[in-house]
């Protein structure tokens, strides 16, 4: 007796925190479950080279994809780090209202400075990065990191110790749901 073959069919996928909606193929809505897509933001962003992964969920009968990491690609940081200027990295975790979540920043200085004044900024800002996210969940956070409100506000914190050219979250990523 012959089998029945089964065709795959595209469904669709909502993704709130950018308000567009992309296609997935899959013989049934139940193998979407789980399923990671890679998002390329450089359009949205006007030339800010990220990329952002999103998780599929079953949210009745329609597919949501929930964000759970947004990374920018090396290609834009080596272009915004120049020559004779100097960059200031840092890597922690913290957790927000519903998440625990892995941040690196990235900051760029205007002229070559100090490892004291490059010291100071590292710490000030996983400060200021730690109270900010506190309070908010991880959707907020993602969102606030597209609308740039989350990185304006931390430069203008900054420009205190010394004023940056370059100020940005290179790395958001949920470790953990809490």
């Amino acid at each position: 007796m012959a089998i029945a073959k089964r065709k795959k069919r595209f469904f669709d996928v909502e993704i709130p925190l950018i308000k567009k909606e992309t296609q997935l193929q899959a013989f049934e809505i139940e193998e979407l479950e789980g399923r990671f897509i890679d998002y390329d933001l450089t359009r949205i962003l006007r030339g800010k080279n990220a990329l952002l992964q999103l998780k599929v969920k079953i949210n009745g009968n329609k597919l949501e994809a929930i964000p759970r990491q947004i990374k920018l690609l090396s290609s834009y940081m080596k272009r915004m780090v120049r020559k004779g200027t100097n960059y200031v990295e840092n890597s922690f975790s913290e957790n927000c209202k519903n998440a625990q979540l892995r941040i690196k920043s990235f900051l760029v200085t205007r002229r070559k400075v100090s490892r004291a004044v490059r010291k100071a900024l590292r710490k000030k800002a996983k400060e200021e990065i730690t109270d900010y996210i506190k309070e908010k969940t991880s959707e907020q956070i993602f969102d606030e990191l597209l609308k740039n409100s989350l990185q304006r506000e931390l430069s203008l914190k900054l420009k205190k110790i010394y004023p940056l050219s370059v100020c940005e979250i290179r790395v958001l990523k949920v470790e953990k749901e809490l």
